[in-house]
């Protein structure tokens, strides 16, 4: 989902920019140039200056959200030893309400399920936190966990690694481009349990996907390499060339992105070393350099 945006693009001076509320990006659509990353999701104001402005934005409470266990409609118990009318209650009355407070606590989370989408939730936010994610992709892979937990297949499997599954899938169905090593450095699963949590999901549930575009890695690469659009543009061209030629069949598409970024920026003047690419890649050294001699050979390119 995007929405235009009326600033100027630095680059090429064009007013036809694009917020991507996926990728938490600004992009320009006429030059490629991703202007601002990792932008805040500051939601709707709902301060009120007036009686007037109160009554126009008075809502019955927060909506609900598949982002908590309870999906935010179970009553809470308020911490607050006070009456409706604000005043102090008894002391008698006080060992009471502790007590409610407490089975209150217990019965939301009663059953496993519930205990078990509870601390799942919880991980969601740290690493929603942690990676950026927006509030519609969060819910997007809150979906696609319930479902798993539905069919009772997390019992038995690690939680952190299925979460993790979750959302590298819904970075898949969304076009994000990410691969599972971008998630290896915030858990504490290995990367084997998280591949077979993902290949689980998408058997369990029947999803059917395409293999990640390379071009899709580009706009990435280029704002951490620091390269132009008209590099970004380049390698865009050399890859849909290489698409036309069937040369990315059964290739990796980081490798891909990351040798077609290594032959536009030698061809725009602004070379980047093969270590610094596979970096930013996240492939080998040699994978870059296999991938580039391929496209020298098939695109004949000097």
């Amino acid at each position: 989902m995007s929405q235009e945006n009326s600033n100027l693009c630095p680059e090429c001076r064009n007013q036809n920019l694009i917020v991507d509320i996926f990728r938490a990006e600004m992009v320009c659509n006429v030059c490629g140039l991703v202007i601002s990353q990792k932008m805040i999701d500051s939601g709707p104001d709902w301060r009120a200056f007036s009686t007037e402005e109160a009554n126009k934005k008075a809502r019955a409470g927060a909506p609900t959200t598949l982002t908590l266990h309870d999906k935010g409609l179970s009553t809470v118990i308020g911490w607050k030893n006070t009456d409706a009318f604000g005043k102090k209650i008894s002391a008698s009355k006080k060992a009471e309400v502790y007590r409610l407070r407490k089975w209150n606590t217990r019965t939301r989370t009663n059953k496993s399920i519930d205990r078990n989408l509870a601390y799942a939730m919880n991980e969601l936010d740290r690493f929603a936190s942690q990676l950026n994610l927006s509030k519609e992709l969060k819910e997007a892979i809150a979906h696609i966990y319930r479902k798993m937990a539905n069919k009772n297949l997390i019992r038995g499997r690690s939680i952190e690694a299925m979460l993790i599954a979750c959302i590298y899938l819904t970075c898949r169905l969304n076009n994000l481009p990410k691969t599972i090593d971008d998630f290896i450095e915030y858990a504490t699963v290995d990367k084997r349990k998280i591949a077979r949590c993902y290949k689980l999901i998408i058997n369990e549930l029947k999803i059917n996907l395409h293999v990640s575009s390379p071009t899709n890695f580009i706009p990435r690469f280029c704002a951490e390499l620091k390269l132009s659009g008209k590099t970004q543009n380049k390698a865009a061209e050399l890859l849909d060339l290489a698409k036309k030629y069937r040369i990315t069949a059964g290739k990796a598409p980081t490798g891909l992105a990351g040798a077609a970024l290594y032959v536009a920026a030698m061809q725009v003047g602004e070379r980047r070393t093969q270590k610094e690419i596979s970096q930013t890649a996240g492939v080998t050294e040699a994978t870059i350099r296999n991938r580039y001699k391929e496209l020298m050979t098939y695109l004949n390119i000097r």
